[in-house]
């Protein structure tokens, strides 16, 4: 039962993400109609909008698109360019003293940084932790997967099975990759399993 609550909380939140992510793209929309309307106005710079205006409000949406990205697929790389392009900004638009210019750049440069050598350490998976007990047909109903299973699978079943099917041992850390999901041994003990992690791989994004 906690892990249907948790799965369906989890779901939720999801789905209000969903929700503001739409809100803002409709609201992205409606202000980039509303710009290219005004782009007569440009010749004249007591009129909006003018050259500074422009540039501003494309910044503007484009950390928007970005917001909406990262709230879509929840990766360290797109949590990476919204801060990149909202420093970016910063930068070209505020036109701010040649030090906070230099801060700007140095705070670019530790992003990359950080992105090249730190961000290995993150997957783009999405992760979920079930009772190994639990039927196969229930999780993929609530992740939304395609989990090959016969009828009244466990996760325990399928993973015994996958781990023969592959030699693999099954001890705690055992990865099975599947087709559009890998399980792994959170959990196991005196030659019992009692926990299972499903890592959802997020489309869209290698590079």
């Amino acid at each position: 039962m906690k892990d249907v609550i948790a799965t369906f909380l989890k779901w939720l939140t999801a789905v209000l993400e969903f929700v503001i992510a739409m809100i803002l793209a409709v609201g992205i929309i409606l202000l980039s109609i509303r710009l290219i309307s005004s782009m007569v106005n440009i010749p004249n710079l007591e009129t909006w909008p003018n050259y500074d205006d422009l540039l501003e409000t494309c910044f503007n949406l484009i950390i928007g698109v970005e917001l909406i990205r990262m709230m879509y697929y929840h990766t360290s790389n797109t949590v990476f360019e919204v801060l990149l392009f909202a420093i970016a900004r910063q930068i070209i638009v505020d036109h701010t003293s040649t030090w906070s210019s230099l801060v700007g750049v140095c705070t670019i440069a530790v992003l990359f940084a950080t992105r090249k050598f730190l961000f290995c350490e993150f997957g783009d998976k999405d992760e979920t932790v079930f009772r190994a007990r639990m039927k196969v047909k229930t999780v993929n109903r609530l992740l939304g997967l395609n989990i090959p299973h016969q009828e009244g699978d466990t996760l325990l079943a399928v993973l015994e099975r996958e781990c023969n099917r592959q030699e693999l041992p099954i001890v705690t850390g055992t990865s099975v990759p599947l087709d559009d999901c890998q399980m792994r041994v959170l959990r196991a003990g005196n030659g019992k399993v009692t926990q299972i992690e499903i890592l959802r791989n997020l489309p869209g994004l290698e590079e």
